[in-house]
């Protein structure tokens, strides 16, 4: 299997289960454990594995409130929209950061403690930076599916049955 491949089949587990044991990934992979923990150390020492991290059932998160903020940007001269997306990056209130396409251009993911927190910061903070020029503001109600992993439980349908 060529590297590039097995790096591939690599992350996949990997983002499965960042907990699966070096030794499990190896005999998935047909390797030995020493070139799986080889491979994750070179991974992380060239930036392509970034973090690790835990998903959190619903019931965990009762304590805080997510919001979706689409955010239409005027993008700058030779940067395009990166130096705003970068600048919004770093407050604490925001979890993730993507360009998109569509009718806006920014879409982030923002926590706080409540409903207020989380519109205060979009109308005092978020609206006021330098080339946002809108928002559009979705708070999360309900988790189904997170990285993969469902958090309903699975209902089986049967067939209703057809008599003539």
């Amino acid at each position: 299997m060529e590297k590039q491949e097995f790096k591939r089949q690599l992350a996949a587990l990997l983002k499965r289960n960042a907990r699966m044991a070096n030794q499990e990934m190896a005999d998935r992979l047909g390797v030995s454990e020493p070139v799986i923990a080889a491979t994750i150390q070179e991974m992380e020492n060239d930036g392509d594995i970034m973090g690790y991290t835990a998903i959190m059932s619903a019931a965990n998160a009762q304590d805080e409130v997510r919001a979706i903020i689409e955010i239409a940007v005027q993008p700058e001269r030779n940067l395009g929209f990166d130096r705003v997306a970068e600048r919004l990056a770093r407050f604490p209130e925001v979890v993730s950061v993507y360009l998109v396409s569509g009718q806006y251009d920014l879409r982030l993911e923002v926590v706080g403690k409540s409903l207020q927190d989380v519109a205060s910061f979009v109308s005092g903070t978020l609206s006021l930076q330098e080339g946002v020029k809108s928002t559009a503001t979705y708070f999360l109600l309900k988790k189904y599916k997170e990285a993969g992993v469902n958090f309903t439980k699975e209902t089986k349908h049967e067939r209703l049955q057809i008599v003539p």
